[in-house]
């Protein structure tokens, strides 16, 4: 057995053996060799990266099957390729490869780049030239060829204008050609035995028009499985993937592509178009004050981003007309185009605006009843609006996509469930139900690494004091610890409110305060507070889950509030209202076991490694003083938890 105590495993210097780990990866194989599905609960320290991974090259190869290994995060997605892949690739005897695939505009097409530098006068302005340029050197460096690999971030409209696109960058123009990187990627990833994706593209991959691998069974490629790691993000994932999603700043993005009527800059000023181009004026006139009598329409709360709409023809499709006349225009310069790639181009933007239509009449006509839709408000000042739908349970639609007969999905993660055995609310969530479950511990010793506190004395949210006593209370926890913790909030309100009446605490001790939202990238923040021993982080939803900080910079996990998710968000309202009609509890069976998962990722936070040591402070009294309290702490780490009045 590999994960044995004399396994191949344990050549490896690196190696600590882990009863958990061998046990998952025995069910893990079980599931494979059964040919069915799995859920996988496993505790942090497990190693669950090489538990599935080994069984599942090994059972790649013996069938002449591939596996789909799709995680939540980029940070993931490097540490499988770049760490333990190799690994596995080291201890098998036979080799196989590997194809990291990512969303297709991330990948620079150089016959687009060509064509931008060949008419970069009619398309840019002179700043994005420059740009232009310094993507024309790097692209004959590069040898990855994504835009992760470049060291400066472009202009959006100069990368859509260079990257791969799928009607412009297709197998037959730029295939033959050789060096588009695009093509090399999917070449790879069609011979490859092991393909990384992330869960937005294996959704987007699941739609047949895109065609990419071409599938004929199986999820993204004939005679495939897949095994999803950060599988506690499947349902919101999948939500956003099989809704809808028509934004105001995206439409004038596009058609500026097209043509910009205060730069005279576009594809179609390249192509002599005036008719288009005249369309291209009305619409984005039409657009702007349709989109203003959608923001008319609906009534935002005071703090609220989002405004449900609950009947159909919330305002008059005004821009059905404008829409289909501009596309046509458009198409019809394509037709005259002798350029194949151009030709495609235009075509592929017309494509996109019918899409534009056929998305509005969907949200104008609610035409998915099983979907709740929502305007959002958009833009740093919200002065633009997103339309948005999205169906209200996922589980009908993915019970049959990943769960359905004949296939082969395993999903795991270390935050499944709410401290059931069975995983209950997690396979309910995403269809499956009839799915086997396994749960695996962590081989950590909680009992001796970590501490739980609960602050029993925090008034009540509302309460006037709240603020002043949660301050209160975060400087004498820090002060505990000398710094070395993540405070973790719920509200971006709150933490900057908090952040700016803390900051003399701060200067007069010499720490450094990390602030999410102050322009600083999360994982900028996280490598300063690594590097800064007696740093804090103040961070909101991003830093509850998905990142690692092992050792002693991280000594104090700050819960500031029950992570509930906001019960006015249409979509949560949405489900609610689902689960009550079909005489259920709504806050005992939605909104407490989302926030017990939620509190479990933000706990897990802390303890990383076998050597980590620290506190977590619950600054909600309510895991005490309310019966549904004994869910959050009996779903946490067998640590010892006190109580401070």
């Amino acid at each position: 057995m590999i994960f044995s105590e004399n396994g191949l495993l344990s050549k490896s210097p690196d190696f600590e053996y882990r009863a958990e780990q061998q046990q998952m990866a025995g069910a893990v194989a079980e599931a494979l060799d059964e040919e069915r599905c799995l859920v996988v609960e496993a505790g942090t320290g497990v190693g669950k990266s090489l538990a599935y991974l080994i069984p599942a090259v090994e059972y790649a190869l013996r069938e002449g099957k591939k596996a789909i290994i799709s995680t939540h995060t980029i940070n993931l997605q490097e540490q499988l390729v770049g760490k333990d892949l190799p690994i596995v690739q080291k201890l098998l005897p036979e080799p196989f490869d590997v194809a990291l695939l990512k969303g297709r505009q991330n990948y620079l097409c150089p016959l687009r780049l060509r064509r931008a530098m060949d008419h970069g006068g009619d398309l840019f302005t002179s700043s994005e030239r420059e740009e232009l340029m310094e993507i024309w050197k790097w692209a004959e460096a590069t040898r990855d060829g994504t835009r992760s690999d470049l060291d400066f971030e472009p202009s959006l409209k100069v990368w859509l204008q260079v990257c791969s696109e799928s009607h412009s960058c297709t197998q037959r123009i730029c295939g033959p050609r050789g060096h588009c990187f695009f093509q090399e990627a999917r070449k790879r990833a069609q011979s490859a035995r092991v393909i990384v994706v992330n869960h937005s593209l294996f959704f987007s991959l699941l739609n047949p028009e895109e065609e990419l691998l071409e599938n004929d069974s199986g999820f993204l490629v004939p005679n495939d499985f897949v095994i999803f790691d950060e599988a506690h993000t499947l349902e919101a994932v999948a939500a956003k993937a099989l809704g809808l999603r028509l934004s105001q700043s995206g439409l004038r993005f596009d058609l500026q592509r097209l043509y910009h009527p205060k730069t005279k800059k576009g594809i179609l000023k390249y192509a002599k178009a005036e008719r288009a181009m005249e369309w291209i004026e009305r619409l984005l006139d039409e657009a702007d004050d349709f989109f203003e009598s959608v923001g008319e329409a609906v009534s935002f709360g005071q703090w609220a981003k989002e405004c449900r709409v609950r009947q159909p023809e919330l305002v008059e499709n005004t821009l059905a007309n404008p829409l289909r006349e501009c596309w046509s225009a458009i198409e019809d310069v394509a037709e005259e185009l002798e350029d194949e790639s151009r030709k495609n181009e235009l075509m592929d933007s017309a494509r996109r605006l019918r899409e534009m239509h056929g998305g509005l009449k969907m949200f104008l006509d609610q035409e998915d009843g099983g979907s709740v839709y929502w305007v959002e408000k958009g833009g740093s000042e919200g002065t633009s609006y997103i339309l948005n739908a999205a169906p209200v349970n996922v589980a009908h639609r993915l019970r049959s996509l990943l769960f359905g007969q004949e296939k082969i999905c395993i999903a795991t993660s270390a935050t499944l469930g709410t401290g059931d055995n069975q995983l209950q609310y997690f396979r309910e969530r995403v269809g499956a139900n009839h799915v086997p479950a396994v749960r695996i511990g962590s081989p950590f010793d909680f009992e001796k690494q970590m501490s739980v506190y609960v602050i029993k004395s925090m008034p009540d949210p509302r309460d006037e004091d709240y603020e002043e006593m949660l301050i209160h209370w975060i400087e004498r926890v820090l002060i505990k610890t000398e710094g070395k913790a993540f405070v973790l909030f719920t509200s971006h309100r709150l933490l900057r409110s908090v952040a700016e009446s803390m900051e003399d605490f701060f200067d007069e001790r010499g720490w450094t305060l990390l602030v999410q939202g102050t322009g600083m990238q999360r994982q900028k923040m996280v490598e300063r507070f690594r590097e800064d021993i007696n740093s804090v982080l103040f961070g909101t939803e991003s830093f509850w889950a998905g990142v690692d900080v092992p050792g002693e910079a991280l000594s104090n996990v700050i819960i500031t509030r029950l992570p509930f998710a906001v019960p006015d968000h249409p979509l949560t309202a949405a489900r609610l209202e689902e689960i009550e009609a079909e005489g259920g509890n709504a806050f005992m069976e939605y909104s407490v076991p989302e926030a017990v998962i939620k509190l479990r990722q933000g706990v897990g936070r802390l303890i990383r490694t076998k050597k980590d040591q620290g506190m977590v402070v619950i600054l909600d009294n309510r895991v005490v003083t309310k019966r549904y309290g004994k869910s959050f702490l009996a779903a946490l780490p067998p640590a010892p938890v006190k109580i401070i009045s």
